[in-house]
């Protein structure tokens, strides 16, 4: 006898139609997903790119990054300790040669020059009192001895005169003695008082000139000082553009503090930075290619530093073209610095796929429009080809597009 079921058996049942239901749709899915990828394994061609492989010229490259800076750069320091008084430009101005970019505190500079001009004028008269001193002395000796001169002459004629009066019989041997005694004495007080002089002239002469060069040290100094105000009057030291200015009205200033930095920004230079494993491809004139975008500017390697900071080193590009519109200050540029040039190598274009040289799984494009996965070493490259070692030959087209996300060994194109 039938009875009737309960909702519970008719949710039940319910459930169970729908879940056979369900168990047959997705295993219809999946075989047709699964025949599909057996069957066609096509994708559209539109989204791929191809290079073909050709014979030509390689610049073997080794790439670097730069920053792009201006060519002629000054900055401005303070050669005193000050404070900022007044400032006349902003940042991003252009300022001609000699005009005013701050006005400092110069009071107690300008203080410190005038006791330094004040010294100077004491060593001036310092050097005139020791020469007139001098002249004065050396004046007193040169008449000492000219006196003394005139008393040796007489001293001469009284000895002749005895001797005289001793031919005659009215002189005594007594006398002619003492007068040859009196003379002698004078010609040797006479000899004195000439080395005396010839000795204080040295003397008087080297104290002049000790005096004469500290003058010239204070007078270096005062000029020293009076460069240092003019130079904390703080102008452009040629015409340029502000790039840097310190603006803080009454802050309290260093000496050797920057204040500001003028940059010429018509003409540019880069610099680089590249591992210091490559370093020794490096050498100055070596040819550059600049990748600003996807432009390309050439210029060449100016100087290398000497040393090497966190595992790089740094060198100078300097621009064929340094007024190019591409540059802009602190952009930064890719580099490929050329240290090899060969003739007659497979290559093909450079894309996403290249990360350095290796071996590559590359699709290689068929004349049935099938990619076939072939292994391929690649080698040296530049912005715009890389060398092909081995695994494709002369008018063999590739896909230049990254294609690791396919993993069949052959692709067939709608």
């Amino acid at each position: 006898m039938d009875r009737e079921l309960t909702k519970q058996e008719k949710r039940r049942e319910k459930q169970r139609k729908w879940l056979r239901i369900g168990s047959i749709v997705f295993g219809f899915v999946f075989i047709m997903g699964c025949l599909y990828h057996f069957i066609d394994s096509g994708i559209d061609g539109t989204g791929i790119r191809t290079g073909r492989a050709e014979q030509g010229v390689i610049e073997s490259c080794i790439t670097g990054t730069g920053k792009i800076v201006p060519l002629y750069e000054q900055t401005i320091v303070s050669p005193v300790a000050t404070r900022i008084l007044e400032v006349y430009c902003n940042e991003g101005d252009h300022v001609a040669s000699g005009q005013s970019l701050l006005r400092l505190d110069l009071q107690t500079a300008q203080t410190d020059l005038q006791r330094k001009a004040d010294e100077v004028s004491m060593r001036r008269n310092e050097i005139e009192q020791t020469a007139l001193s001098s002249a004065t002395y050396l004046t007193d000796i040169e008449m000492k001895i000219k006196t003394k001169e005139m008393a040796v002459n007489h001293l001469m004629e009284e000895v002749n005169n005895e001797r005289r009066m001793d031919s005659i019989g009215s002189g005594t041997g007594d006398r002619i003695r003492e007068a040859e005694l009196a003379y002698s004495t004078g010609i040797l007080e006479l000899q004195q008082l000439k080395t005396q002089l010839a000795n204080e002239r040295k003397s008087h002469a080297a104290s002049l000139r000790s005096k004469e060069l500290e003058g010239s040290i204070t007078e270096r100094d005062l000029k020293e000082m009076e460069r240092t105000i003019e130079d904390a009057r703080v102008r452009a030291p040629r015409n340029g553009t502000v790039t840097y200015l310190n603006k803080g009205i009454g802050t309290s200033i260093s000496q050797g503090e920057k204040l500001a930095v003028i940059s010429d920004l018509s003409h540019f230079k880069i610099n680089g930075e590249i591992a210091e494993s490559f370093v020794n491809r490096l050498a100055p004139g070596q040819k550059v290619n600049v990748r600003i975008g996807k432009e390309t500017i050439h210029g060449h390697i100016a100087s290398i530093s000497p040393q090497s900071h966190a595992g790089v080193v740094d060198f100078i590009v300097l621009l064929d073209d340094d007024m190019s519109p591409l540059l802009r200050s602190g952009l930064k540029a890719e580099l490929n610095i050329v240290y090899d040039l060969r003739d007659n190598v497979i290559r093909i274009p450079n894309g996403s796929y290249f990360s350095g040289p290796g071996t590559y799984n590359l699709f290689v494009k068929t004349e049935d429009k099938v990619l076939e996965k072939r292994s391929v070493l690649l080698g040296d490259s530049n912005f715009d080809y890389v060398e092909v070692k081995s695994g494709l030959r002369k008018g063999e087209k590739v896909v230049i597009t990254d294609m690791s996300s396919y993993n069949n060994n052959i692709i067939h194109l709608k």
